[in-house]
């Protein structure tokens, strides 16, 4: 239940740790999954930076990406008991849903969330490190990377829907195929990018 997680985590205002091993996040997971408070806040701690700039170059709004990260965690603190190290790493296995969260909000939101004013000054008053700002780069090469991987119209209907904001309809209208054929394809090229950066 959502009342059982820990809630003193905010990605906003947590420092940067010193980066924890493979073994170490292994550990904490290991120790999440068994209830452990304070192993869930370590992890948090080691963790959070990255998640977060992995979230935000496929958001592009800090505030939003923040929402994804404390979903993020929340996930794992109900589902760390099923990390297997046998079928991947403990940082991959965390990323991976992450990334699937930002996408998923993606899905939900093409054309972006609206926000309050409240959280744009937030926002405005957030900058990234220069650490947060080398994985978000890393992030978005790698998602580029899977929609090039796309057909060449499924590039573009992507980049138009979740970059551009186009909607189903002018979708529909600028390809000259039904509503219905526009929402197939961009639920299949999801599907293919989803695949792609969990690969």
């Amino acid at each position: 239940m959502l009342q059982d997680v820990p809630t003193n985590t905010d990605s906003s205002s947590q420092t940067t740790p010193t980066a924890a091993t493979a073994t170490e996040v292994s550990a904490l997971i290991g120790r999440v999954a068994a209830g452990d408070r304070a192993g869930f806040a370590q992890l948090y701690q080691a963790m959070a930076p990255k998640l977060l700039g992995v979230v935000l170059r496929i958001l592009r709004d800090r505030a939003w990406a923040d929402d994804v990260v404390q979903e993020t965690f929340l996930k794992v603190w109900h589902k760390a008991g099923l990390f297997d190290s046998k079928q991947s790493t403990p940082v991959a296995w965390l990323v991976s849903i992450a990334r699937n969260g930002a996408i998923d909000e993606l899905r939900k939101h093409p054309a972006g969330r609206t926000v309050t004013d409240d959280e744009m000054d937030q926002v405005a008053g957030r900058e990234p490190t220069s650490q947060q700002t080398m994985e978000d780069q890393q992030a978005v090469k790698h998602l580029n990377e899977c929609i090039d991987q796309l057909e060449k119209d499924r590039q573009d209907m992507v980049r138009l829907a979740y970059l551009n904001g186009w909607s189903r309809d002018q979708l529909a209208s600028q390809y000259g195929q039904p509503l219905n054929t526009v929402k197939t394809q961009l639920r299949r090229a999801l599907q293919a990018i989803k695949g792609c950066l969990e690969s």
